[in-house]
């Protein structure tokens, strides 16, 4: 086991721990619009304070790596997890460690990955993407979307791609989370069908050796 997986192994429950406490952190005042400034306050230093952490387990990982440009290049997505989010309709994006953590925790085999990544990832992006679109959209001139309900259908709708169009942004900011959701519905019908098709072909190669192991077996007597 290299140091960085060493680094890893140790840091990936409290990371976890970090990314569950921003996901209130930024939820809470979105949710709850009258609540106290000293609230608010205290939760922004809290999510501030998520982000440094992340940023700190990135330059460790980056000091005891052998080679840092490949690891680097390898790992592009932790750094796009602690770039992005200095920009306020990215800041979500921290909660995405969890993925990183679950795909870890997930069976060794690809099938197992996937469909740990598809269901996290499904999951995260309809709360998460309607946590944001409410942010962007509650207080803007003609929104439609203006309530939890509303956001929620609304990112149900985009993920499955289905996109009736009775909700839909009005501000620039909502219209770029919308284009992330799109992404990632799209993703997601991909990887959907990737895993079914790699289950079916498991199944189909798992009896083909069994057939071979019966017909290798000498006739009972």
């Amino acid at each position: 086991m290299t140091r960085v997986e060493r680094w890893e192994r140790r840091s990936e429950i409290p990371l976890l721990l970090l990314a569950a406490a921003f996901l209130v952190a930024y939820a809470w005042p979105i949710l709850d619009p009258r609540l106290d400034h000293d609230v608010v306050t205290v939760l922004n230093v809290l999510s501030w304070t998520v982000w440094a952490v992340f940023a700190i387990d990135l330059t460790a990982r980056l000091i005891l790596a052998d080679d840092r440009r490949t690891y680097l290049r390898r790992h592009w997505f932790d750094v796009f997890l602690v770039v992005l989010p200095m920009l306020r309709p990215l800041r979500l994006l921290r909660v995405l460690a969890l993925a990183r953590v679950l795909g870890r925790t997930a069976r060794r085999n690809l099938v197992g990955q996937v469909t740990i990544y598809v269901i996290g990832t499904a999951v995260g992006a309809v709360v998460l993407g309607s946590l944001a679109m409410l942010d962007a959209e509650r207080d803007a001139p003609g929104a439609n979307i203006t309530g939890l309900g509303d956001a929620l259908w609304w990112a149900m709708e985009t993920v499955t791609t289905v996109g009736y169009g009775d909700r839909f942004p009005v501000t620039t900011q909502g219209r770029l989370i919308a284009v992330m959701m799109m992404v990632v519905g799209i993703a997601l019908v991909g990887s959907v069908i990737a895993t079914v098709s790699a289950w079916l072909i498991g199944q189909v190669e798992q009896e083909n050796r069994e057939r071979e192991r019966q017909r290798a077996e000498p006739p009972a007597e």
